[in-house]
């Protein structure tokens, strides 16, 4: 059975969104990959879609999303470190990956921050296949 994973983070325009791309690409067949944000944005930020579209992940139709736009219950909850306390997600399993919010900076900072995300999504999915988690 698929465990349920949201990514979240405090807009779900940029490393949240990458986290749910790679999950839905490397992981399908062991994860439902949702993604989330504590505030409204208006959109992806461009230079998330253009560095997982160099990647092979095709993430033109993603749309930020408010907590309320995933399941009120999910298996795992991974949060991307952006210094805020989300509000609580009925989950049987959490963890907070630090990552650095590459907004704002170079096309090179998003790759860094996709293959960061990847490499982390990559764990993950070896975790549930491994029934770690």
């Amino acid at each position: 059975m698929k465990k349920k994973v949201a990514f979240v983070c405090v807009h779900n325009s940029c490393r949240s969104q990458m986290a749910e791309g790679w999950a839905k690409k490397l992981g399908n067949d062991v994860i439902e990959a949702y993604s989330a944000g504590t505030e409204k944005y208006p959109e992806v930020k461009p230079k998330a879609v253009e560095v997982m579209e160099e990647a092979g992940v095709d993430m033109s139709g993603h749309n930020p999303k408010l907590l309320k736009g995933i399941p009120e219950e999910i298996d795992i909850l991974v949060t991307m470190g952006c210094n805020v306390t989300c509000p609580y997600i009925p989950n049987s399993h959490s963890e907070d990956w630090g990552l650095d919010d590459p907004s704002g900076g170079t096309i090179e900072e998003f790759r860094k921050s996709r293959d960061m995300i990847k490499e982390k999504v990559d764990d993950l999915i070896r975790r549930i296949r491994d029934e770690e988690l």
